[in-house]
């Protein structure tokens, strides 16, 4: 009787993750960079914060290599497992931080963001980018049993939620003057992203992980 050994090669896992990784922390530079600098030119506040959240994912992205690397070198995973994820939830907590502030001072100052053929298509772009990245991490985190790299999905996932915020910010404000619908949905988005942030802290975002198993196989 043959015996089919269906376990995911970890080797080539821990590959893909770090692929992913490094696609990840590309698109995010490129992406911070664009919107940056077309929301300084358009003097749209939405734009700069869509920056900035993508350079926060970048150092999540860094964050995930940094992990995946050490245990490829063979160094105490369940250890660097640990650190990884809250350095992850810190980094959701910056990002709920930076929204509400952003979100306040629009909605107390009536910052409108000014119309941006530039913004709108790095949201469309994201919006494409965003949820295919978020979705090849949970299955390589489901198949690696890393806590870290699902929380890693779920923040990509916000940034897949955020660019809908911008999105829709900025064509609300170009078609109907709708100037603080911006801020008020990210707003509705911090309660989520500290959720996040807390449930990594905790070590709490695999649901599906499994401890480790008795027979001495290496799951994180």
């Amino acid at each position: 009787m043959t015996i089919v050994d269906n376990r995911p090669d970890r080797p080539t896992e821990l590959r893909r993750g770090m692929l992913l990784e490094y696609l990840t922390i590309g698109w995010n530079l490129i992406e911070g960079v664009v919107a940056v600098a077309s929301g300084a030119t358009s003097g749209s506040i939405a734009l700069v914060g869509f920056g900035i959240d993508s350079f926060i994912e970048t150092s999540s992205g860094s964050v995930l290599l940094w992990r995946l690397h050490a245990e490829r070198r063979g160094h105490d995973a369940e250890q660097v497992e640990r650190r990884a994820l809250a350095l992850v939830g810190i980094s959701f907590l910056l990002l709920a931080a930076y929204v509400a502030f952003d979100s306040v001072k629009s909605l107390i100052e009536r910052e409108a963001p000014r119309h941006s053929a530039v913004g709108i298509a790095i949201a469309i772009l994201s919006l494409i980018v965003m949820p295919w990245l978020a979705s090849a991490k949970r299955k390589v985190a489901g198949r690696l049993n890393s806590g870290a790299l699902h929380a890693d999905s779920r923040q990509t996932s916000l940034c897949m939620y955020l660019s809908v915020i911008l999105l829709g910010g900025l064509l609300l404000n170009a078609l109907l003057d709708w100037w603080w619908a911006d801020p008020v949905a990210g707003l509705a988005m911090v309660p989520i992203i500290v959720k996040e942030g807390w449930d990594a802290l905790r070590g709490r975002t695999c649901s599906h992980c499994q401890p480790p198993n008795s027979s001495g196989g290496l799951i994180l």
